[in-house]
Order: C-alpha cells, then sequence, then structure tokens
C-alpha cells in the first residue's frame, strides 16, 4: 500500500512526537504532565516530580497519600548499597506495615510500557508481593538500576517520576549507618519525614478516615 504524502507527513510528525525527550523538570516551576512534590525531612527537603502523564495511576496514588498526610511523619528507613559500588544502590520509604494508613493496592505499571526507567534519582513503587501488591511503600534509586526495569519473563517495579531537588540529602541518606533486619539493610537511625506537600494542583483528600492523628492527640 502506497501512503499519501499528507498521511506520510502526519506520520512522521507523530513518530517525531513520540520519540521527542520529555521537557526537563524543575524543582522551582510546573511542567506540563507532571506533579511536584516537597518532602521535608529532617535531612533537608527533597523535591519530586511525578510524571502524571505516562504513570497516570502510580501518580494518583502517591499523591493520595500526600493530600490525606499519610506520609506526613513517615521515615527513610531503609537503605541498600551496592556491595562493589557503595555509592549507589536506593533509599526507602513510606507507611511499611502501618495499617492505619493503607489504601487500596494499585495495578502495576511497568516500565516498558511507561518508558520511564529506573535511572539515577528515580522514584519508583516497592511491593511485598506480585505487581498489583503496591500501595504506600517506595523507593529512590541513586544512580541507575536497570535490572528494576521490566523485561521478557519479569515485570520490575513501577517508576513514576524522578528527585528535582534535594539530590544531596538523598545522597546524604543513602551514606547512613545500616544494620539489623532485611540482611542488614534497615537504618539505625531511620530519617523522618515530617510533612510532604504537593506543589502542583488542588489537593484532593480521600476523606478516608486518619485514625493515627486520633491516636496521636490522644497521646499528646
Amino acid at each position: 500500500m502506497i501512503l499519501s504524502f499528507t498521511t506520510r507527513l502526519v506520520v512522521s510528525i507523530a513518530a517525531l512526537l513520540l520519540a521527542a525527550p520529555v521537557a526537563a523538570q524543575r524543582a522551582d516551576r510546573a511542567t506540563p504532565g507532571f506533579v511536584r512534590v516537597r518532602m521535608e525531612t529532617v535531612a533537608g527537603p527533597i523535591i519530586l516530580a511525578l510524571n502524571a502523564r505516562r504513570a497516570p495511576v502510580t501518580t494518583a496514588n502517591f499523591m493520595r497519600y500526600v493530600d490525606d498526610g499519610r506520609f506526613d511523619g513517615i521515615s527513610f528507613y531503609r537503605v541498600a548499597r551496592g556491595k562493589q559500588t557503595p555509592k549507589q544502590g536506593f533509599i526507602q520509604s513510606g507507611i511499611r506495615t502501618d495499617a492505619r494508613r493503607f489504601l487500596d493496592t494499585i495495578a502495576h505499571e511497568p516500565t516498558n510500557k511507561t518508558g520511564i526507567k529506573h535511572l539515577d534519582m528515580t522514584i519508583s513503587m516497592a511491593r511485598r508481593g506480585p505487581p498489583g501488591s503496591a500501595n504506600g511503600n517506595w523507593f529512590i534509586t541513586v544512580g541507575p538500576m536497570p535490572s528494576m526495569d521490566a523485561r521478557a519473563g519479569y515485570d520490575g517495579y513501577a517508576a513514576f517520576g524522578r528527585v528535582v531537588g534535594g539530590q544531596a540529602v538523598v545522597k546524604h541518606i543513602l551514606a547512613q549507618p545500616t544494620g539489623g533486619g532485611m540482611n542488614g539493610t534497615l537504618l539505625l537511625r531511620p530519617v523522618r519525614i515530617n510533612r510532604t506537600i504537593r506543589l502542583d494542583g488542588k489537593a484532593r483528600p480521600t476523606g478516608r478516615p486518619r485514625p493515627w492523628l486520633i491516636e496521636r492527640r490522644r497521646d499528646g
């Protein structure tokens, strides 16, 4: 079949648009298709740019936790460093097993569908079970980690954004002493996240109960 000149032109333009790199995200201004989040940790602020266009399910899930304040008061609790490359690895945070903060599990968005790879300073979802079991736990990579990307026979992990501010804070957390369980990867002094703040768009709280806040007021 011979395509007309107009059809070939439309196809060529579409191919160029698909191949074009995503606009660089910045910490100080919004980027179309992305949602920024500021994490105020005791080690300093970390700013994330989440890709709502390519990973809409995962991004929306993360933002529900942010808008509800479910990440306020949690900690970075785990650090995994490479044996040969100790300045690379990942730092992990989230609600752990705190059932008071749980929201529903979400569908898996693999990297071979989203196109978001596990590069340096990528945020991705952690999970305890098979794909589709992730909810409120996540990690940030330091250095590229292609082993976490999806490939034939392996679903990988759902990357959904990157760190655009506070990279030095992430590296500082990676360097902290570890020990204990999970093969010695638990931080001896977890790094608290005091508050997470949406920087773009209007907050959409779920309206679901937040029992940990009631218990905190009762204890105080």
